[in-house]
């Protein structure tokens, strides 16, 4: 039967392939009872699953494919560390013993735990981590029910695969890697979680938050996965495949003409340079920014070097990843954010009971009520500037206060690196993420201050529509073009050129081609995005006359109404 469903994209484009389902054990888990002379068994088989569960990964990563992305590495890393912390190694054996309960359903319960924690946690890509506890309790209820990590299909040249699942782990599609899958489709998942990650870095038509696709979908069904519009196809009739399978080709065609453009200037039509940046989360995605042509770093993300482990990096682990960056980019700039976590606090030392961490102690406010932490940061960035042209950048800034401590604590940095007689780069650059609508409106007093500024969308219109972006039942209201929301992203690029500081954009909106146009109408010099997306921005950079098109970027800025807004904004990339 003929039916679509929709979810969220993670890694664009179209594929056509069937169906292949992957099991979940979690769902099949029962619970009953162990007598008193079986609880050790029970104890056994738990740690004998865990054993497994280890060995598999190990065999995984002995067989990944040569050319796997780097992150893999740091992905089989994190799981083995989730099978190794005590709270679901020994914890669940605690239970066992307790309630004289099998382990499979002692195990669930302590995930179960875990991951009501880490949905607690503000931070979009700290939450997603309780995705990570998920896919590795899966691996270890297979162990425990006699099952392997993954059914493996047999390798076709003839057909491409689509893979649907509840969910599926980094290490999975190291497995997956090895055949010849189009893509891959979940019912849960973020745009933040590894998974996704894993498939922007392999370049899959990727769809999550599906909901209810791996109940509904059979084994061998057609799909279409069209993660342009994040739309899946199952069972299409004739003509709809043959329309798929045209813009399939068309879309394939485009992404080949546009590698062409990794080495022409972004200059618009009418002559204006524009700056194309990339967003990294790990050391590893240099690679991605280099072969796009991104001329620096816009935004790396720190706080992976932080996640799911019980202590903080030292500063000589931050120094190499920070230099290893900025070697790699060579002349080119990098920004390096400082820490940047909602509910840090609960990632260190387990308390994640916060009544609203989106308002909370994160980001620049954590790291100024945790010196000590945020100076080791501080000298890891500085070491690391000698090495290129690195640039620090403070996130969630809404005080001036904020500032000046920031720049005093930059200023101890220094002066302890002096005492060591370690080198730096005495002039670094620092700079402002500007996220919280208080900080748009009196950006004047913050470029006093700073030598640059980085306009984060994302928060930025999740505070201003007090909307959170993750939350499905409100997700539909989470909107870019709401007229303030363009009202403050107009103001602050406007107000930062005519103030002489250069401001870039590094959220989501930076990366759509359909909003191109209207922040270089707004003045907009400076575009940070992921790797991917760089191209189609260069080129339709290219493709705009900015001195033509401002009087259309003003209509749309007026325009009360939401729908004459998007009418506007049709004609102006048509």
């Amino acid at each position: 039967m003929n039916f679509v469903l929709h979810g969220t994209s993670v890694s664009t484009g179209i594929t056509v392939g069937h169906a292949h389902l992957v099991s979940s054990a979690r769902l099949e888990v029962a619970q009953y009872e162990v007598g008193e002379q079986s609880v050790q068994a029970e104890t056994f088989r738990f740690d004998a699953a865990i054993a497994r569960a280890k060995q598999e990964l190990s065999t995984i990563e002995a067989h990944a494919p040569a050319d796997a992305p780097h992150e893999f590495g740091a992905f089989i890393n994190l799981h083995r560390m989730i099978l190794d912390d005590s709270s679901l190694s020994q914890a669940p054996r605690e239970l066992i013993r307790e309630r004289h309960c099998n382990a499979e359903w002692a195990l669930v319960q302590q995930m179960d735990k875990l991951v009501e924690q880490f949905e607690q946690m503000e931070d979009p890509y700290l939450r997603e981590r309780g995705r990570d506890i998920e896919q590795v309790v899966e691996r270890v209820l297979k162990a425990l029910m006699g099952g392997h990590g993954l059914t493996e299909p047999q390798l076709s040249e003839e057909r491409q695969l689509i893979v649907v699942a509840h969910d599926l782990s980094p290490a999975d599609m190291i497995v997956f890697k090895r055949h010849r899958f189009g893509g891959f489709v979940t019912d849960v998942g973020g745009v933040t979680s590894h998974t996704a990650i894993v498939a922007r870095s392999l370049n899959i038509p990727a769809l999550v938050g599906l909901h209810h696709a791996r109940q509904m979908i059979r084994e061998g069904d057609l799909l279409i996965v069209d993660a342009i519009q994040g739309v899946l196809v199952v069972d299409p009739d004739r003509l709809v495949l043959a329309e798929y399978q045209l813009r399939q080709s068309q879309h394939e065609l485009e992404r080949t003409k546009l590698k062409r453009l990794k080495s022409t200037r972004a200059t618009t039509l009418d002559g204006t340079p524009v700056e194309l940046l990339a967003n990294i989360e790990l050391p590893e995605d240099v690679r991605e920014a280099r072969e796009a042509g991104a001329q620096g770093i816009g935004l790396f993300r720190t706080e992976f070097l932080f996640m799911n482990r019980r202590e903080p990096p030292s500063e000589d682990e931050q120094y190499e990843a920070y230099r290893e960056v900025a070697k790699t980019m060579g002349p080119k700039p990098v920004v390096i954010r400082t820490l940047d976590v909602g509910a840090d606090k609960a990632l260190l030392d387990g308390d994640h009971d916060k009544p609203n961490p989106a308002l909370g102690l994160r980001a620049i406010r954590y790291c100024l009520a945790e010196p000590q932490l945020f100076l080791t940061q501080l000298r890891a960035i500085l070491r690391a500037s000698q090495h290129g042209r690195v640039r620090i950048l403070l996130p969630m800034l809404a005080h001036v206060h904020e500032i000046e401590q920031s720049l005093a604590l930059i200023k101890q940095a220094k002066g302890q690196l002096a005492e060591r007689g370690i080198e730096f780069n005495p002039t670094v650059q620092v700079g402002g993420m500007i996220e919280i609508p208080a900080a748009a409106l009196a950006l004047p007093m913050f470029m006093k201050r700073l030598d640059f500024l980085s306009l984060g969308t994302n928060d930025l219109i999740q505070y201003t529509l007090a909307i959170d972006r993750s939350d499905d039942s409100v997700a539909h209201l989470y909107d870019p073009l709401h007229p303030a929301v363009l009202q403050l992203v107009a103001h602050s690029i406007q107000t930062a050129n005519r103030g002489g500081v250069p401001i870039a954009v590094c959220g989501e909106m930076a990366g759509d081609p359909a909003l191109t146009r209207l922040l270089l109408g707004m003045g907009l010099k400076n575009f940070s995005m992921h790797p991917a997306q760089l191209l189609a921005i260069k080129e339709r950079i290219l493709r705009t006359d900015v001195g033509e098109n401002r009087a259309m970027v003003q209509r749309v800025l007026r325009a009360g109404d939401p729908a004459k807004m998007r009418e506007l904004l049709a004609k102006l990339n048509a």
